[in-house]
Formats: structure tokens, sequence, C-alpha cells
């Protein structure tokens, strides 16, 4: 049976396949310098919303990176609720590191079905200031302590993750530029 909807590979992006950005010179200037088009690719891999992308490309140059940050949250704060939908739905599972079966992947496991049947999207957390091999723990207590919301409650604390996880996606962006090489800026692993 074919199906539209693109495969969803842990700890991958979840949109379908799209040419790969071209390249640009790590920096600011370069994010700011680069092609509209290879910008605005690669900001999708950051958080699947053409609306947030074409808010950030609109208002470059940027002066820095804090400004750019301010920028993406803006962008962030301002998604109407179909774009905060869209760019949930195409957020992946949100699998620590090194995931292997363990007893606690396999709650892990359950406790994703449980909040994607609840909440209609898969549960996203950024795990940027906890060190990975705490993250599984992070994982289990948030999506355990978040599946008591009510949705929209949940809603409001998968808006706030999500632009937490769209920041350190774009400070990997500026700092390294874009994913040329294996796999496409559309598949930034979830951090």
């Amino acid at each position: 049976m074919a199906t539209d909807s693109p495969l969803r590979h842990p700890g991958s992006r979840a949109i379908p396949a799209t040419p790969r950005p071209a390249p640009w010179a790590p920096g600011i200037e370069g994010f700011n310098t680069a092609p509209t088009d290879a910008v605005t690719l690669a900001l999708l891999g950051c958080c699947a919303s053409p609306g947030w992308a074409r808010r950030i490309v609109a208002h470059r140059p940027y002066p820095n990176v804090g400004a750019l940050m301010a920028a993406s949250d803006e962008a962030a704060y301002d998604l109407s609720p179909d774009e905060l939908t869209e760019a949930l739905s195409r957020e992946s599972l949100a699998l620590p590191p090194g995931a292997g079966y363990s007893a606690a992947h396999t709650a892990l496991s359950a406790a994703h079905v449980a909040y994607e049947n609840k909440f209609g999207h898969v549960f996203v957390i950024c795990l940027d200031d906890f060190p990975q091999g705490e993250a599984l723990d992070q994982v289990l207590a948030g999506i355990r302590a978040r599946l008591s919301n009510e949705p929209e409650e949940e809603r409001v604390l998968a808006a706030e993750e999500l632009r937490r996880l769209a920041r350190g996606r774009i400070a990997r962006l500026v700092r390294e530029g874009p994913r040329t090489g294996r796999g496409t800026a559309s598949a930034a692993p979830v951090s």
C-alpha cells in the first residue's frame, strides 16, 4: 500500500526527502550571505515550519548569532496553531543517543505510544542542557510527567521544547554550516 507519509527513523527529522542545501561557510556571515533557498531548506531541518523559516530568512542579515536566536524565538512564538501542528508532526521520536534494547527503552517505547495517542504528536524534549549519560532518564521522566497534562497545557510545553530544539539546531547550523555529506539538512538529529 502506497503512502504519502514520510518514513520516521529514530533520531531523524520526519520530512519527505528534499534536495540538500548548497554549502556555505560556517558562521553568521556565511548564514547571512548564503542563497535564500539554501538557508530556507537548512532552516526546515531545524524546525519544519515553512512560515518560521521564511520569517527568519526575511530578516537577514543578522549582526550576530544572538540576534539570529532572538529572531528564531520570535518566529517560534508567532507560530499559528496550524504551523505548530505541522512542525510537531514532522518531529521524530525523542530517543537518546545510543538507544539500544533494555527495559528502560521498552518503557520509553510504551510511553511514546501513550503520549502520541493522547496528544496526537510525538513527544519533544530538548536535551541540550543535559549530559549525554542522563538523556534516557530525562526523556523517561519528562514523558511520564507530561502524560498527566491536559492537551492545551501540553501543547504550550511542546511548543516551548520545539523552540528550544530549534535554537540548538540553528546554533549548530551556524557553527558548522549545512549538512551536505551523509544525510540532508532535513535529517538533523534530535537533540
